[in-house]
């Protein structure tokens, strides 16, 4: 098992100790760092930072939007990290959620699925660097010849020839259709919000995509990086009890009430019921109502806590289900040692 330091979106100013924790992280043998956007930070600027302090770990989006910037302006961003950095990128993609995508960016969210093909095509494209790069698609179409257009678009190569053709493209997907889509035409799947308790659905999406003409990769050399609260402690109860409030934001807020991925996911799961009050409460403005009625079992299903010996126990359960990496969290040096020490053999 792999540990990627889950750095993600920054709140209100950027996080003081991140560079400290990049820097061990590099140390220590975590495998790769991953860095987010919403509405605030880039995803790619902080990478380049700390990638010009570290000398092996890996760099990655987690994800980068769809709709911030052209799929072109995506493979520029990713070769150039990648020549920086020596070939330690990720391009971690993702479509984000129609609230950000419609309401910041001003783009349209319908048709994801095809959107994200098309997307991840055309850096596939300027990554080989075979022939200058021509679209037909609807969504983005090269050269350009709609309303507005001059008529002198001219399709082109990237001047600054790509250090890896096949530089990694990993896609967060929630949902059995992008999960299927992911496993066809990605190099890995962001998985946010995984439980081993559904292993087996999750297979299948996944085998689906594997299953497809000309699907990239197969089941040896995919890798599924699951997003996952890893804490040692010995009050397992506090610590549910500390990350209620997480589930419960997530699950209530982040979305609208017709449509919320995060509540869709735990639905699936089997918490309908309780995913629905979640929803009126937080909605409604009872956000503390809402926390309090999050069953322990729906943080247990996708984090794991407990003492070491049984974090060990649950990493290799992790494992077992066919996941490659956990993507963590830490707020100091001392808590990514205990991460480290929780996922080496005991």
């Amino acid at each position: 098992m792999k540990l990627g330091l889950q750095l993600g979106y920054w709140a209100a100013q950027p996080p003081a100790n991140a560079q400290e924790l990049v820097t061990e992280a590099d140390r220590i043998g975590f495998d790769a760092v991953f860095s987010a956007e919403s509405w605030g930070n880039d995803a790619f600027t902080p990478l380049a930072w700390w990638g010009s302090s570290t000398e092996r770990i890996r760099l990655g989006t987690s994800v980068a939007q769809l709709s911030a910037r052209t799929p072109t302006a995506a493979a520029m961003h990713a070769l150039t990290l990648d020549h920086l950095s020596g070939g330690r990128a990720i391009l971690g993609l993702g479509v984000s959620g129609p609230q950000v995508v419609e309401g910041w960016y001003g783009e349209p969210f319908e048709k994801p699925l095809a959107r994200t093909r098309e997307y991840v095509s055309i850096i596939r494209k300027v990554l080989a660097r075979e022939a200058p790069v021509t679209n037909d698609g609807p969504h983005h179409p090269l050269p350009y010849s709609g309303p507005g257009a001059l008529g002198l678009g001219k399709p082109l190569k990237p001047i600054t020839h790509p250090l890896r053709a096949d530089l990694p493209i990993w896609l967060g997907a929630e949902g059995p259709k992008n999960v299927a889509l992911t496993a066809e035409i990605a190099d890995g799947w962001l998985a946010i919000y995984y439980t081993p308790r559904l292993a087996d659905m999750y297979n299948e999406w996944l085998d689906e995509g594997f299953s497809r003409p000309g699907a990239r990769r197969s089941r040896e050399d995919f890798e599924i990086a699951a997003t996952c609260q890893v804490v040692v402690t010995d009050d397992r109860a506090g610590e549910i009890a500390r990350m209620k409030p997480i589930t419960a934001l997530y699950v209530g807020g982040m979305g609208a009430a017709e449509m919320n991925f995060h509540a869709q996911v735990y639905t699936r799961m089997g918490y309908g019921d309780v995913v629905t009050e979640i929803q009126r409460l937080f909605l409604s403005g009872r956000k503390e109502e809402a926390m309090s009625i999050v069953p322990d079992e729906m943080v247990t299903d996708t984090m794991i806590i407990g003492n070491l010996d049984e974090v060990r126990q649950q990493v290799k359960v992790w494992e077992d289900a066919g996941v490659t990496m956990l993507l963590v969290h830490a707020r100091d040096v001392e808590q990514m040692h205990q991460l480290a020490a929780a996922v080496a053999p005991a």
